[in-house]
């Protein structure tokens, strides 16, 4: 682990540490076990239940790479499968993770429409969509590239649609950034900064963790060769030493898993979506136009498996829509008065001027 010289045959190209996945499997399991009280605890399974899922799935994968270690690391058809298993189990969750907290924004933003930037049922199904075709993507690239056995071709091919998604991923955190910060300046409460502040924090642990796997897809030296030593030598350093991987993989995702443990968004946020605050900032209402949702279970599976593109709820003008509209078309006229005033006090600037110069 720590001098990065590679291993024959070694499916990770090293010798994998073997008390390090110890260490993730107790953590994230740890971890999971709070989600999972928190959700039934705050009732907020349809607001974080994603991050529960992920804490499995990473104990999943950690604990098929400690099976690894144990001398499984070597290819053969058998440890191959685990090796690809555990990889896609690490791999997938930090796009799904970043797909929670554009759910939580869009919470954010229906528990305050008035000052929301954009429609908050907008939130999730754009993000929802962008966040589709990085998974699938993403899934492709890792069980192509995490072949060691297959073709050079076959590797560059799965290397290219792995930093395809992981661009994708840094430009759609750069707008979510900016999305939040436009609310942020526009509203500024005790309730809502905590969840903000949390989003910041994870969001930035996202975005190391996609520099690092960009930086190591693109830092030359990626496919591997099993048998060929110098070959496995001459590949990049964030593939031979197996530190990079556990500092900017697994202690950033664990350290986004357990942030939302001690932040849990279901402590300051309204259970239901229908409830929002009035334009004073203090007074919650209920949207009494809301729509009861009448979609069969399986539709609503089909919306989460779908990052909410199909079966969505069918809504009607409800009261959030049209505060919204009313919010937007208000913002508008201010934006034409404020044009207005600017134009007149460029006038009235140049008047003078004109006025100097005859004089």
């Amino acid at each position: 682990m720590e001098d990065g010289q590679p291993v024959l045959g070694s499916l990770y190209v090293y010798a994998p540490n073997k008390g390090a996945p110890i260490f993730f499997v107790i953590a994230f399991g740890a971890s999971a076990v709070g989600h999972i009280w928190q959700c039934i605890h705050y009732k907020s399974w349809k607001l974080i239940g994603l991050h529960p899922v992920c804490a499995v799935v990473f104990t999943a994968g950690y604990a098929l790479r400690e099976y690894g270690a144990y001398g499984n690391y070597l290819y053969s058809t058998r440890n191959l499968l685990i090796y690809i298993f555990s990889q896609v189990s690490i791999y997938i969750c930090p796009p799904l993770l970043e797909l929670s907290n554009y759910h939580i924004l869009g919470r954010i933003f229906y528990y305050i429409p008035s000052l929301a930037p954009l429609p908050p049922g907008r939130v999730m199904s754009t993000f929802g969509g962008v966040m589709a075709i990085v998974e699938l993507l993403n899934a492709l690239g890792v069980a192509l590239a995490a072949n060691p056995s297959s073709t050079h071709e076959k590797q560059a091919l799965g290397s290219h649609l792995t930093i395809a998604a992981l661009a994708i991923q840094l430009v759609a955190i750069c707008i979510f950034i900016a999305l939040a910060s436009i609310f942020h300046r526009r509203y500024f409460s005790k309730r809502v900064i905590t969840p903000l502040t949390t989003l910041y924090i994870s969001m930035a642990l996202i975005f190391i963790r996609c520099l690092y796997r960009m930086v190591e897809h693109t830092s030359g030296g990626t496919t591997v060769r099993l048998n060929n030593l110098d070959a496995l030598k001459s590949l990049s350093p964030l593939k031979r030493y197996e530190w990079y991987f556990y500092v900017f993989e697994a202690t950033l995702m664990l350290a986004n898993s357990v942030l939302w443990n001690v932040w849990n968004p279901g402590r300051y946020l309204p259970r239901s979506q229908h409830v929002y605050l009035a334009e004073d900032g203090v007074t919650e209402l209920e949207d009494e136009h809301a729509k009861k949702d009448d979609r069969s279970f399986m539709e609503k599976v089909g919306n989460v498996l779908t990052f909410g593109l199909l079966f969505r709820r069918k809504r009607g003008a409800d009261t959030l829509g049209v505060q919204f509209q009313e919010n937007a078309k208000r913002d508008d006229r201010l934006d034409s008065d404020w044009k207005k005033c600017l134009g007149l006090l460029l006038w009235r600037i140049q008047c003078n001027a004109n006025t100097s110069d005859i004089g």
